[in-house]
């Protein structure tokens, strides 16, 4: 079978079979995937649509395929599984579960999804029960080619129990894992302290953990890895899965004093010496996001960034006239020349930086350029550069602990110290 496009003929079946494969498909490819999935409207091209934004790493757009795709085709076996598929990928297990579920309740024993539940079982280190569903598709079908594999997989070779690694050699790379996530953590006797988000502290068993490591039959750094991650996810309170992991994320703005205090943790160079980092929403706290856990989603720091950022814009805060006197801060219902933004969950000097907040501070205060005070964690202080009075009383205002220091200008986006600003 055979689609036009541009002129040359592209073939729907080896496509497919790219798709199949894991590979990732051209534009022309996918655009003829994606033609044929809209002419054909059944469930088959439109999961192998799904497949290939996996492949090319565009999970959310996958996601919003599949979704739709169950929407229209709630009995279908098929999307039930692709769904599953796509959930296991993104380590998202009980969304995989609920997904295979959904399809043995209307396919009872089929071999497929009952193949699906065993590499999700795997994958999540219950080996008994893998090998358990593998033996029940063998002996339904004895030559079914992915369970054959599997079983291979399962299969313990005669001499490994020696070349597992010691509870000592796993304790210390796992730990070594959690300094290098920025998990704040601590060992007493037995027992792994790792402080919560939500305040409080979760205690881990160490010879629990190794126990769960040895089940899982994983090597040790895929199982540290594994089980890092688990607890970044518990200690930033963070529900399980990429997906709801990138809806969360958002970035702050710092200087260069919080590296030393924020060892591990993702984040990238900003405007006139500062940095960018990026925390997780939380209504009581500002959770740095740790580099192991972007590693461990697989995401790069320009995929991490602009979700962040998009998420930022879509949370906006308003403008708001505030008087200043005396060092005391208050909102003021007539317009003072002092202004802020103020939505008060430690953003707000991001938000300075994106087009959206730019134009609602001109709207408001005119066209600027503006005198900026960054001291405050929670709002920004601006006003006009020309209103002597209300500048002088920002360049009077100290740092808070959490703040930027310094007096800033600010004009068509670009953020300079004062110090450094030339007047040209």
């Amino acid at each position: 079978m055979g689609l036009l496009y541009d002129g040359r003929t592209v073939e729907l079946s080896r496509i497919q079979k790219k798709v199949e494969a894991g590979e990732a498909l051209d534009d022309a490819e996918l655009d003829a995937l994606k033609r044929a999935a809209s002419r054909e409207g059944g469930p088959q091209l439109r999961t192998a649509v799904a497949q290939a934004l996996l492949n090319a790493d565009a999970v959310i757009e996958a996601l919003q395929v599949l979704e739709a795709a169950r929407r229209d085709f709630p009995t279908s076996v098929h999307v039930h599984l692709a769904l599953a598929r796509a959930a296991v990928s993104q380590e998202k297990w009980a969304d995989a579960e609920a997904a295979l579920l959904d399809a043995l309740r209307l396919q009872p024993d089929d071999p497929e999804v009952l193949t699906a539940m065993a590499v999700l079982a795997m994958r999540r280190g219950e080996r008994a029960r893998a090998r358990a569903l593998v033996e029940d598709v063998l002996s339904r079908d004895p030559f079914h080619a992915e369970a054959q594999l599997l079983a291979g997989e399962l299969r313990t070779p005669s001499g490994v129990t020696a070349l597992k690694p010691s509870k000592g050699d796993f304790v210390q790379a796992l730990l070594e894992r959690l300094k290098q996530q920025s998990t704040p953590h601590l060992v007493q006797k037995q027992q792994l302290l790792v402080r919560l988000s939500r305040k409080g502290v979760a205690r881990l068993d160490l010879e629990t953990l190794y126990d769960d490591f040895l089940d899982s039959g994983r090597a040790l750094d895929e199982g540290v890895a594994t089980i890092g991650k688990e607890i970044a996810e518990k200690a930033l309170a963070l529900p399980g899965g990429k997906l709801q992991f990138l809806a969360r994320v958002l970035p702050v703005l710092r200087d260069s004093s919080f590296l030393e205090r924020a060892e591990g943790a993702v984040r990238r160079e900003g405007p006139a010496g500062l940095w960018v980092f990026y925390a997780v929403e939380d209504p009581e706290s500002v959770l740095y996001v740790p580099q192991g856990l972007l590693d461990a989603h697989r995401l790069g720091l320009d995929q991490l960034d602009a979700v962040a950022w998009k998420n930022l814009d879509a949370r906006p805060a308003g403008v708001r006239a505030i008087e200043l006197e005396n060092g005391a801060l208050r909102l003021s219902s007539a317009a003072t020349g002092l202004w802020c933004i103020a939505h008060g969950d430690g953003h707000d000097g991001a938000r300075l930086l994106t087009t959206r907040h730019q134009a609602a501070m001109e709207k408001t205060a005119g066209p600027g350029p503006f005198r900026v005070y960054l001291g405050l964690r929670e709002l920004v202080l601006f006003c006009g550069e020309h209103d002597r009075q209300n500048a002088a009383k920002l360049e009077g205002l100290d740092a808070a602990r959490d703040g930027i220091a310094g007096a800033w200008r600010f004009e068509a986006g670009r953020l300079t110290p004062l110090d450094e600003w030339s007047g040209v």
